[in-house]
């Protein structure tokens, strides 16, 4: 996986974040989602560094990047903290504008980084999310069955992290199993690293500190936004799986439109791990956006 590619660490916000690079061209970052890595994007790196250089980060709590504790106000993990290491990490690798791909968790630090960096960020694909905020609002039982790891994670401590920790494949299976495609979509070595990392000391609180931080103070600040008429203002292309609960359970490009005045979106055939499932579907989809002139 990542031929081509570099790993490396650099210390920024006061964390170690673990990334991979490669490629050439104008910056592209990349962002994964829960309870992955930066691997997510295996089955498309090779193409994308023929475009970009690209910057495949471990989100903090996650793969090989630092896992603080998690705070009684959540703000180690809040959305805002975490754009920050990326704004940061891009930053220190002299990337002053980039665009961004992200998915899932990832997909919720790009939205919070395209908002407080919006000078930086010059066009952004977010895969499987609706806004945080319109999604707590709007569940319903269908909704919480589908994703019912939003409201055991964040569960106090420490229930949820004694449980992950007590079988980190397990909780793997559980939880990406449990979608359209089964385990079908995810090569041998892909799971391998993600259940290496999954019970890595730390990964398991990392996660829970960043889904409290989701129902706690990022709701806060989403709804700060809002009262401010503070928008996402960078071009958005917003996808996500046919098969999944974002389709089935929100109005996704209209809560976008909301949030967000240059959005435009569809959804895919596939469920909710896009990169993995439909790589070529989504460099058809994706490259164009991500190419297009400013």
């Amino acid at each position: 996986m990542f031929s081509g590619y570099e790993k490396h660490t650099r210390h920024v916000n006061g964390v170690e974040i673990a990334f991979r690079q490669g490629g050439s061209g104008p910056a592209l970052l990349l962002l994964h989602g829960h309870p992955q890595t930066h691997v997510i994007w295996h089955k498309v790196a090779e193409t994308l560094a023929r475009h970009f250089t690209v910057i495949a980060a471990d989100l903090r709590g996650y793969g090989d990047s630092a896992k603080p504790d998690d705070d009684p106000e959540h703000l180690n993990y809040a959305k805002r903290t975490m754009a920050t290491d990326m704004a940061e990490l891009m930053e220190a690798l002299g990337f002053a504008r980039f665009k961004v791909l992200a998915h899932d968790r990832g997909a919720r630090v790009a939205h919070r980084l395209g908002v407080d960096y919006a000078k930086r960020v010059e066009r952004m694909v977010l895969l499987d999310i609706a806004p945080t905020l319109a999604m707590y609002r709007g569940t319903t039982d269908a909704f919480a069955r589908s994703y019912w790891h939003w409201f055991f994670l964040i569960r106090p401590q420490p229930l949820p992290e004694i449980l992950i920790k007590s079988d980190p494949a397990q909780y793997l299976n559980s939880v990406m199993g449990a979608r359209s495609a089964g385990m079908a979509p995810f090569t041998q070595e892909a799971l391998a690293e993600y259940e290496r990392c999954l019970a890595l000391p730390g990964t398991a609180t990392g996660i829970c500190g960043d889904y409290r931080a989701s129902a706690t103070i990022d709701l806060i600040h989403d709804q700060a936004d809002i009262d401010a008429d503070v928008k996402l203002t960078c071009p958005l292309k917003v996808m996500w799986g046919a098969e999944g609960a974002i389709e089935t359970c929100f109005d996704a490009l209209s809560e976008w439109r909301k949030v967000a005045p240059q959005v435009e979106g569809k959804a895919l055939p596939c469920g909710h791990y896009i990169p993995e499932e439909i790589p070529e579907v989504l460099l058809d989809e994706a490259l164009p956006f991500l190419l297009g002139a400013e």
